[in-house]
C-alpha cells in the first residue's frame, strides 16, 4: 500500500527543481525591482538636495530664492516632484521662505527615518505635518546662516515609481509560473523513460506479459530503457524457446520410452516363439530316447531353422540399435553407387537372394554419394529380400530418378502385387507384418524395412513408399551427394 501512495518520480524531481527555479527567479526579479526602486529613491533624494543646494547658493549671492521657488513650482508641474514642499529657516529659527505647508523646524533626517520605521513619536503637530511625506532631506549652509528643508509628499505616481506595487508582484508571479510550467514539461520528458520502465518492470515482476510498445524518448535515458526492454524480451524469448525445446525433448523422451517399451514387448514376443519351439522339440527328443532317426533329424532340422531365425532377429535388433543410437558416429565416405549396384548384381547370382526375380538397374557412372558402403549395401539387400519374399513379382529394379545440388533421388521397385493402402503408412514400423502367418513362414523378423528407413535417416536422407500404377511397390529415397 505504501508503494501505491508514493509520489511519482516525475513529481519528486519536479517539486525541488521547480521550487529552486521559482526561488531563484523570484529572488532575481525581486532584487532587480528593489534595486530599481532604491535607485529611483536616491534620484528623488538627490533631486531634493539639488534644490536645497541651489537655494543656499542663491542666498549666499544675496539673491531672492522666491523667484527660484516659483520656477521650481512650474518646472515640476505634472511630474513626480509636483507638490514638493520647501522650508527655509534662518539661524535664529525664523521661517524665511516656504513653498507648501512649512516643514517642522528641528526635524532631522534620522528622526524622519525613525518615524517611518515607528521608532520615533513626534508631537501631534509634527506628526500631522510629516504624515503624508514620503521623502525628507535637510541641508544647512556652511556658515550656518540658513537651513533648507525639503520633502516630497506621497502620491500614487511616486509610490508606483519607487515601490513594489501589485502589478510588479503579478509580473514576478507570472515569470515564476512560466518557469514552473517549462520545468514541468522538461522533467516530464526527462522522467518519461523512468516511468515507462518502472511500469514495464512492475509487470515483468508480476509475470504479466506486456505486448505494449513503449515509445521511449530519444535521449540517453530512453536509449538505456530501450536496451533494457530489448534485453528482457530477448531473454523471455530465449526462455520460451528453452521451454519449447524442453517440452519437445520431454515428448521425445516419452516417445522413446514408449517405443523402447513397445520394442521390448515385441522382442520378447518374437524371441519367445522360436525359443518355445526349440524348447518343445528338445523336450520331445529328451523325453523319447528311443525316437526313430528320421523323426529326430526332422526335429533337429526344425530347431536349427528357429535358431537361425533367432540369430537373424538378434542381428537385426543389433543393427537397429547401432543405427538409432550411433547415427552421428557412423563414418561417412564417398560411395560410387554405380559400382555398388554392379557388385550387388554380381552377388545376387551367387547368393540367389532374389530367387527367381530378375534384377535390373540404371545408375550413371560417377554417381558419388556421401554415405557408408556397408550400410547402403545392407539396406539395398534388405529391399531385395523384402521384394523376393513378399512381392510375388518377377522383376526388381533400381534407378536414379533425379538429382539436385545436394541430393540424389533413387527408386527401388518391383512388379508384384503391392499392399493395401491401409498398410502403406505402417510398412516402416518395427515388427509390422502385412500378413502375419505368411510372413512367419518366410522367416522374416519384421525389422527389415525399419532398418532400411533407419539407414537412410542416419545418412541424412528421406524415404517414402507407394503402390505403382502398374503393380508392385516403389521406394523413393534420397542420399546426399558427395561434395
Amino acid at each position: 500500500m505504501a508503494s501505491k501512495r508514493r509520489i511519482s518520480y516525475h513529481w519528486r524531481l519536479l517539486i525541488p527543481i521547480a521550487a529552486l527555479i521559482a526561488a531563484v527567479v523570484g529572488c532575481l526579479v525581486w532584487y532587480q525591482l528593489k534595486r530599481e526602486a532604491r535607485v529611483r529613491e536616491e534620484m528623488c533624494i538627490k533631486e531634493l538636495e539639488l534644490i536645497q543646494n541651489r537655494i543656499i547658493y542663491a542666498k549666499q549671492r544675496d539673491e531672492n530664492p522666491r523667484s527660484f521657488l516659483e520656477f521650481i513650482t512650474k518646472y515640476y508641474r505634472n511630474s513626480l516632484y509636483e507638490g514638493v514642499r520647501i522650508s527655509v529657516y534662518g539661524s535664529s529659527g525664523q521661517l524665511l521662505y516656504s513653498q507648501g505647508e512649512p516643514l517642522p523646524q528641528g526635524l532631522t533626517e534620522q528622526q524622519f527615518a525613525d518615524y517611518k520605521k515607528g521608532r520615533f513619536k513626534p508631537d501631534a503637530s509634527v506628526h500631522e505635518s510629516i504624515d503624508d511625506v514620503m521623502y525628507f532631506t535637510t541641508v544647512e549652509s556652511q556658515d550656518g546662516d540658513i537651513t533648507v528643508m525639503a520633502a516630497l509628499p506621497k502620491s500614487d505616481d511616486l509610490t508606483l515609481a519607487t515601490g513594489m506595487d501589485s502589478g510588479r508582484w503579478t509580473i514576478i508571479t507570472l515569470l515564476m509560473s512560466i518557469a514552473v510550467i517549462i520545468t514541468y514539461f522538461y522533467t516530464r520528458t526527462l522522467t518519461r523513460s523512468v516511468s515507462m520502465l518502472s511500469e514495464f518492470a512492475s509487470k515483468a515482476a508480476q509475470g504479466v506479459k506486456s505486448e505494449k510498445e513503449y515509445n521511449f524518448p530519444h535521449n540517453e535515458l530512453g536509449d538505456i530503457s530501450r536496451q533494457i526492454v530489448k534485453l528482457y524480451k530477448e531473454r523471455e524469448k530465449a526462455f520460451e524457446q528453452i521451454n519449447r525445446e524442453r517440452k519437445v525433448a520431454m515428448h521425445a523422451i516419452e516417445e522413446r520410452i514408449a517405443t523402447t517399451r513397445q520394442i521390448t514387448n515385441n522382442v520378447n514376443h518374437e524371441i519367445k516363439t522360436p525359443v518355445g519351439i526349440i524348447k518343445g522339440y528338445l523336450e520331445t527328443i529328451v523325453g523319447n530316447p528311443d525316437m526313430d532317426e528320421e523323426s529326430r533329424n526332422r526335429f533337429l532340422s526344425r530347431m536349427l531353422i528357429n535358431v537361425d531365425r533367432l540369430c537373424n532377429l538378434l542381428n537385426d535388433i543389433s543393427t537397429m540399435t547401432r543405427l538409432e543410437n550411433g547415427a552421428g558416429k557412423i563414418p561417412l565416405e564417398r560411395v560410387d553407387m554405380h559400382d555398388l549396384i554392379y557388385q550387388i548384381e554380381n552377388d545376387l547370382l551367387a547368393s540367389n537372394m532374389a530367387g527367381d526375380m530378375n534384377f535390373s538397374y540404371s545408375v550413371p557412372f560417377d554417381c558419388n554419394v556421401k554415405g557408408n558402403y556397408g550400410l547402403i549395401t545392407g539396406m539395398i539387400n534388405g529391399l531385395i529380400r523384402n521384394a523376393a519374399n513378399y512381392s510375388g513379382g518377377t522383376e526388381i529394379g533400381f534407378r536414379l530418378v533425379s538429382e539436385s545440388d545436394r541430393f540424389y533421388v533413387f527408386s527401388f521397385y518391383d512388379n508384384g502385387k503391392g499392399v493395401s493402402e491401409e498398410h502403406l503408412a505402417h510398412l516402416f514400423e518395427r515388427f509390422y507384418r502385412v500378413d502375419t502367418g505368411r510372413s512367419r513362414q518366410k522367416g522374416g523378423t519384421g525389422l527389415g524395412l525399419s532398418i532400411v528407413k533407419s539407414t537412410i535417416l542416419s545418412l541424412g536422407g528421406t524415404i517414402s513408399v507407394h503402390n505403382r500404377s502398374t503393380g508392385g511397390l516403389e521406394f523413393i529415397f534420397t542420399i546426399p551427394r558427395w561434395e
